[in-house]
């Protein structure tokens, strides 16, 4: 079995889009009282609209869109969630 893990990440890509689209992001507009893995759906469609509001159609776009989808979309999720509340309620989990 492979150690797929990147960073302290599930993976590269999950790392790779949590640095480049989230960290750092106004979490405003998104809802932390819903669960990682509904939060988790949210931001991967959050995600795939900034590639297609920003990108033409094409094999570029094609290849993006395909690299979400080895996101740990959940794990993502979790760590804003915990980021969340530890920013304004003081918890660490």
């Amino acid at each position: 079995m492979n150690d797929t893990s990147y960073n302290g990440w599930t993976n590269y890509a999950t790392w790779r889009v949590n640095l480049e689209i989230f960290d750092g992001h106004d979490p405003e507009g998104f809802d932390f009282d819903q669960g990682a893995y509904r939060l988790g759906k949210d931001l991967r469609e959050y995600a795939e609209q900034l590639i297609e509001d920003s990108s033409d159609e094409g094999l570029a776009r094609d290849y993006a869109l395909a690299f979400l989808r080895e996101v740990d979309w959940t794990d993502i999720a979790k760590h804003m969630i915990d980021a969340y509340a530890e920013e304004n309620y003081g918890i660490v989990d």
